[in-house]
């Protein structure tokens, strides 16, 4: 964790903003690579500012404007999701190129063996973007010059042992420093005697361990979190969320078209003329993996939100990733075959600009947003996840940003907090 999160960035940036020490026998001026400096510096931490919005909840702590609040206790899930979430699209157009991609090089490796599930066709491509990286930064940035020699860290040695050790004991989200240090600050604020701090809490470890060996022991000591009311709980995890509509609308304008275009479709045969369809409306659906995903009929009832609304999902026709804005939840049931479907009506973004994910090694996915040109009815099967969608560049870009190891805070049971409506 300390290597990704802290000792990595603190590297790297140090290096950009042009504050590692310089040897007497340097010169600063000939540091190409020293570009986040005065107002460049100030307008980059106003572009990390402003991404918070677009930052869905399962983010957690989304980063703080690091210009202002890099020396005032950012934490280490700022420094994740601010390195390896935003930068590769916010430097860009700021690093000159060749350090544009060698930074990309190593975010793609990071993004690899931070998964839970790592197949073994990644796991060899990880080491060799790590590889590279690590020889790459002698030649970019040391330059086999003896007065650079301390840009040569022992985090950088560290990178081509990753995949080795992964190999050996596992992905390393198994044998990371967050719950152990998560645990010492549950245990901390249990502390009721602080005229003896350490007794105390040795007895709270002792009865944290009782209570988790006899709940598996016995399961039903610790019942599962009722939904909240007029919730629908649907089959692989899926819940369907309030708001709702209390009675059935009718779907005018190019939503309701996009639905009886869905339901001919399905039925195959056309409506009848002047038809129009009606479904009761919901606002939210909580995922399997725990995320809660709003839409923007939700969302226009809340003031200043954190957009949760964007999705990713796999067409019914092809293995590729979409992804969508989603407008609204529904149900229909299907004539032809007695079925009623959980569908979303989304917006769909155009697919990723293909010469700039080679470019980024898959770090950048640049899409295009339609609005209302690109309504499409979808399965809520088949969405895999909730992302952000951050405005970058001309109007109407937005690139893709997922949340780093999300995967791995499931392994503990962390869900998104189910707000009541």
């Amino acid at each position: 964790m300390h290597l990704f999160a802290l000792n990595i960035p603190d590297l790297l940036i140090s290096l950009w903003r042009g504050t590692l020490p310089c040897d007497p026998n340097d010169d600063k001026d000939s540091w190409d690579w020293a570009v986040l400096v005065g107002d460049v510096w100030k307008t980059h931490g106003e572009d990390v500012a402003r991404a918070t919005k677009y930052l869905p909840g399962c983010f957690d702590r989304p980063p703080r404007n690091p210009a202002e609040k890099m020396n005032s206790g950012y934490k280490a899930q700022e420094f994740l999701t601010y390195l390896y979430v935003l930068c590769p699209a916010l430097l860009r157009d700021i690093l000159p190129e060749k350090y544009w991609t060698h930074f990309c090089k190593f975010v793609a490796g990071l993004r690899i063996v931070w998964q839970r599930k790592i197949p073994r066709e990644q796991l060899i491509l990880a080491h060799r973007l790590f590889c590279e990286f690590a020889e790459e930064f002698k030649v970019l940035y040391y330059q086999r010059k003896a007065s650079r020699l301390h840009f040569c860290r022992q985090s950088i040695h560290a990178l081509p042992h990753i995949v080795p050790e992964t190999i050996r004991i596992g992905p390393g989200g198994y044998r990371s420093q967050w719950t152990l240090e998560r645990t010492i600050g549950n245990l901390g604020e249990e502390i009721k005697q602080h005229s003896n701090p350490y007794a105390n809490l040795s007895q709270r470890g002792m009865r944290r361990c009782r209570v988790n060996a006899l709940t598996a022991m016995i399961p039903a000591l610790a019942p599962e979190k009722p939904l909240p009311h007029g919730s629908l709980n649907l089959e692989n995890g899926l819940v369907l969320l309030r708001p709702r509509d209390e009675y059935c609308q009718t779907i005018e304008g190019i939503y309701g078209t996009t639905i009886r275009e869905y339901f001919e479709e399905e039925e195959g045969e056309t409506a009848q003329e002047g038809w129009k369809p009606r479904v009761a409306r919901w606002g939210r659906l909580r995922l399997p993996n725990g995320q809660i995903v709003r839409s923007v009929l939700k969302e226009s009832q809340l003031t200043s939100p954190r957009l949760a609304r964007n999705v990713k999902y796999c067409a019914e026709d092809d293995d590729h990733m979409h992804y969508a804005e989603v407008q609204f939840f529904f149900q229909a049931k299907i004539n032809r075959t007695s079925e009623t479907k959980s569908l979303a009506l989304v917006s769909v973004y155009s697919d990723p600009d293909a010469d700039l994910l080679q470019e980024s090694f898959g770090t950048v996915a640049q899409c295009d947003y339609f609005g209302e040109e690109a309504l499409e009815v979808i399965d809520i099967t088949q969405i895999q996840a909730g992302v952000a969608m951050i405005p970058i560049g001309d109007e109407g870009a937005y690139f893709v940003g997922e949340k780093l190891g999300f995967n791995i805070s499931l392994m503990g049971g962390v869900e998104e907090d189910i707000e009541e409506e």
